[in-house]
């Protein structure tokens, strides 16, 4: 017994550690944005495009993606989508042509995708209903700490002179290291269930297409995609936007204005692990009422945000910790929703329509925040379409609660 709790903490460490540094290959281009706008001569709008391209391939992934992790699997595609994000990167890294970014970092966002829904199948075949909560929780940490890490190194380089190009270059090599040590030491399932072959038997008797139709006739389960996707809107239009934000055109005169961003990804961090823990004990497992509570606070920090300005450091970073910690906390409710609605052998492909809704809500998101800076020159606005996007989530989740106490019931027993 206490060598299956070690083990299954190992194998949480391990995919915890491998996404770490997965957002090195993705959310290092909200840094890069203002340098490759200036030296390509480029609109926001078309940069919001490239952002969209880049959404559009995750989203798509994450559909084919998650049913696939409950076929193959889940360490084998995740480094590949490592490796091949990779090599978009350093790609991009040397394109001079705005269409073929546009192209490599649309393929990108496909490449990226193979992550998240196998991670998430692999923490499911390892916990159980009870811990789950807190497995995810840390999970989605991971994926927090991993913007933070991303944002660290960026800051870095930027403040030491090297150009935007050597983003794509220098982050991901952290990638590199972390997905191979992730590959030889993970393990997808505890031997006796791999050694019975009762999860693939099991699977095995439904094809893809009946995957997805178990998981698309559970209409309480879309309704919470739906939910999901306006709370990635959020997310994105923070994650993407608020360096661009801070940037500005006089960063370099008071270069300490960028640290502010810092706090919004470590708040994400903070937010998961709270909110998984906190599903699991203070809201006994309900975990739609945590997603609501923390919808509603988001949309509040959001505006507020619309009137402070960037000069105000302190209230600056305060709101951006709190944004961080209410928009992405409740994500860590989200995933634990498709193993408790659809059971153990739906997971990847529930996480992966979750996630395809998330990105694909993300990616209507970014060319409209983009045309509407260059429409009205100014970035705060930013934060009204965020505080929106959370709102939306809310009375969705709301809606959802009132009318059927028959997820309350799932998710409690």
């Amino acid at each position: 017994m206490k060598s299956f709790i070690k083990t299954k903490w190992t194998m949480l460490l391990l995919t915890m550690v491998c996404y770490l540094f997965f957002y090195t290959g993705r959310h290092n281009f909200g840094w890069a944005a203002a340098g490759l706008s200036a030296e390509l001569n480029i609109s926001y709008s078309f940069v919001g495009w490239i952002s969209f391209a880049m959404l559009i391939g995750y989203a798509c992934g994450q559909l084919i993606n998650g049913n696939l992790a409950d076929r193959y699997s889940p360490r084998i595609m995740i480094l590949t989508g490592a490796y091949l994000s990779i090599a978009t990167n350093v790609a991009i890294s040397f394109s001079t042509n705005a269409y073929m970014i546009l192209f490599l970092w649309g393929i990108n966002g496909y490449f990226q995708s193979l992550a998240w829904a196998p991670g998430g199948k692999i923490i499911n075949n390892w916990w159980n209903q009870k811990e789950r909560g807190k497995a995810f929780g840390f999970y989605t940490m991971s994926a927090g700490l991993s913007s933070v890490i991303t944002y660290m190194l960026s800051i870095l380089l930027l403040q030491h002179g090297y150009e935007w190009r050597m983003l794509f270059r220098l982050p991901v090599l952290c990638l590199l290291v972390t997905a191979t040590i992730f590959f030889i030491f993970i393990k997808d399932k505890p031997e006796e269930e791999a050694e019975s072959g009762s999860d693939e038997e099991i699977t095995s008797t439904l094809t893809w297409s009946q995957r997805y139709a178990k998981v698309l006739e559970n209409k309480n389960f879309l309704c919470i995609c739906l939910a999901f996707g306006f709370e990635s809107m959020a997310r994105y239009g923070l994650i993407f936007w608020v360096p661009v934000h801070y940037l500005g055109t006089n960063w370099k005169q008071q270069p300490q204005s960028v640290w502010v961003t810092f706090f919004l990804p470590l708040g994400m961090a903070i937010g998961a692990l709270t909110f998984g823990w906190l599903s699991d004990t203070l809201f006994k497992g309900n975990r739609i009422k945590a997603i609501r509570i923390g919808m509603m606070i988001s949309f509040f920090i959001a505006v507020s945000m619309y009137f402070v300005a960037k000069e105000n450091f302190m209230l600056s970073a305060v709101l951006m910790l709190c944004a961080g910690f209410f928009v992405y906390g409740p994500q860590a409710c989200f995933w634990p929703l498709s193993p408790d609605l659809l059971g153990s052998k739906l997971t990847g492909t529930g996480i992966g329509c979750m996630n395809m809704f998330g990105y694909l809500f993300a990616a209507l998101g970014e060319p409209l925040i983009g045309k509407i800076i260059d429409l009205s020159g100014s970035t705060h606005p930013i934060f009204l379409i965020v505080g929106t996007a959370c709102l939306f989530s809310t009375i969705v989740i709301s809606i959802l609660v009132k009318k059927s106490k028959k997820i309350e019931i799932i998710v409690n027993q």
